[in-house]
């Protein structure tokens, strides 16, 4: 049986969307595929979840993960908005779910830690 597809979807793909993509390939990647993406990409994922990601799971979303939009991963069972802070993309459809997360991009590390520590949280609800 094929397993269902989860897409995470933010403006950029360069932050949040990417830590819950690798969160999720390693808390359930073997109940469900998990994608995220962005309306627009940026040149890079944002240097501080790469570096936190790797200090606190080991993970280095560099090796496999890159900014990228919708029309680059496979149609989605479940899409989740990671917060619409910034402006909610349009995919063609309504969201399953939105976390509503505040975008850590710019503030310290007790920012970024506070909003992994949700993702790793709803992941583990899914």
């Amino acid at each position: 049986m094929d397993k269902k597809k989860v897409a995470f979807i933010c403006v950029h793909n360069s932050c949040r969307s990417q830590i819950a993509e690798a969160l999720g390939r390693l808390l359930a990647g073997n109940k469900y595929e998990f994608f995220s993406a962005g309306t627009e990409t940026k040149p890079c994922i944002s240097k501080d979840a790469v570096r936190l990601m790797k200090k606190l799971y080991g993970i280095d979303m560099e090796k496999e993960q890159y900014s990228k939009t919708l029309n680059e991963i496979p149609t989605p069972d479940i899409a989740i908005s990671m917060g619409c802070d910034v402006g909610c993309p349009y995919i063609g459809r309504e969201f399953d779910d939105n976390w509503q997360l505040p975008d850590p991009t710019g503030k310290d590390d007790e920012a970024f830690i506070a909003v992994i520590k949700e993702i790793e949280r709803q992941i583990r609800l899914l």
